[in-house]
């Protein structure tokens, strides 16, 4: 009897790890398969874009909105990829952020509105960092002095894997 317990433990053991390293696609057991933040480009194609994307003294932003926290998104250089970006809190001395408006307002007309919406932002690093105490972070300090919307569905930021959801920090750079 013993052994057939033991038999059936193992059994049960080995199926469950089977069942799990099967969903797990990667490593990520929590996330599907394939993001939720809408278009994916293949990579390759997202690489060639930012290759071939306008250099300046300039920066290009992604919104990343959750819900209670302060930064503000992910900020790189033209040419960089998104890997290399940094996440920042925003200074608004200098220019308020475009979604400067009411955390319990309508939707469309409330702060984070503009989740994923990627920016052409001028100004720059403060050399200072900032606390956010929402998300238990010591971040980069950035002044902007102009934002221009350049796309509402600009698609995965990181990854094509990329998994938002609204109340928990899911987005980080590889």
């Amino acid at each position: 009897m013993r052994q057939l317990i033991h038999i059936s433990a193992t059994i049960l053991v080995a199926l469950s790890s089977l069942i799990i390293s099967s969903c797990a696609g990667g490593g990520f057991a929590s996330l599907p398969s394939s993001g939720n933040l809408g278009p994916n480009p293949d990579p390759a194609i997202r690489k060639a874009q930012i290759a071939a994307e306008p250099k300046g003294n300039f920066y290009y932003g992604r919104r990343y909105y959750v819900d209670k926290t302060r930064f503000w998104g992910y900020i790189r250089k033209p040419g960089q990829s998104w890997d290399n970006s940094k996440l920042v809190l925003m200074n608004e001395r200098s220019k308020k952020v475009p979604d400067r408006l009411p955390e319990n307002g309508p939707a469309g007309a409330n702060y984070g509105h503009d989740q994923n919406y990627e920016y052409r932002i001028t100004g720059g690093y403060t050399g200072r960092k900032a606390y956010d105490p929402n998300s238990n972070s010591l971040l980069p300090e950035f002044r902007p002095t102009s934002f221009t919307l350049l796309n509402k569905k600009p698609g995965w930021l990181f990854s094509p894997r990329d998994y938002y959801d609204p109340k928990a920090i899911t987005l980080r750079s590889r």
